[in-house]
């Protein structure tokens, strides 16, 4: 029997009208992280987690400049790997991840990146959200990466609530409009980085705060 998910607080017109909102205001959503092929973005998806990807940014852009693929990766050697990213947090666990992951590439993906969930799983470092994230991206599949701006704002608005991220992946894979499930994901973590922030929510610009359910509203300061 299929596990339930808790229900939407919200009417489907209210999400139909939350997601038409968000396309109207920025038609085309980006991810933030740099990066030059599906490798790249593997590697910086990975290095991203309790980080920044302003601050991945700035280690990675030297770094890939020099390792675009896993074979330059492993060239590198751990030692210099780590040097490029030393300023990312949990850097040297990192590093060993990337090192891993490079040598699975090549050993069982003839260095190409897989586009599927289970052999992204299979990589070192990288857990669902890391694979929901580069299979919405390098591949187009209409999947939901829930990190923590996503699952507070799934929340906050009562739009797919959960008490973890997989109750909230399915609930939003359910009610997301099909048109908007390519670019749900980049809406909903922008909006949180950007204006549904964790201590104090910018309500008093949000575009979706008419059908929002989160009280109370907060005021300008």
């Amino acid at each position: 029997m299929a596990k339930s998910i808790p229900r939407s607080k919200l009417k489907s017109d209210d999400i139909q009208n939350i997601f038409e909102a968000f396309e109207k205001s920025d038609p085309n959503p980006k991810g933030e992280l740099e990066y030059t092929n599906n490798f790249t973005l593997l590697v910086a998806v990975v290095l991203s987690a309790q980080a920044t990807d302003v601050g991945v940014n700035k280690a990675t852009k030297s770094l890939f400049e020099v390792a675009d693929n896993p074979q330059k990766m492993l060239d590198l050697g751990l030692d210099t790997i780590e040097g490029y990213i030393k300023t990312i947090g949990l850097f040297r666990n990192k590093a060993k991840n990337v090192v891993k992951l490079s040598e699975r590439l090549l050993e069982n993906f003839s260095g190409e990146v897989p586009d599927n969930l289970e052999d992204l799983q299979s990589l070192a470092g990288v857990g669902r959200k890391t694979a929901n994230v580069v299979l919405n991206i390098a591949f187009g599949h209409p999947t939901i990466a829930v990190d923590t701006h996503l699952f507070r704002v799934s929340n906050r608005t009562g739009m797919a609530p959960g008490k973890n991220t997989d109750e909230v992946e399915q609930g939003l894979l359910k009610r997301v409009p099909k048109e908007y499930g390519m670019q749900a994901h980049h809406w909903l973590i922008l909006h949180g980085r950007y204006i549904c922030k964790a201590r104090k929510p910018e309500c008093y610009h949000c575009i979706i705060e008419q059908w929002c359910k989160f009280t109370p509203k907060t005021l300008e300061s």
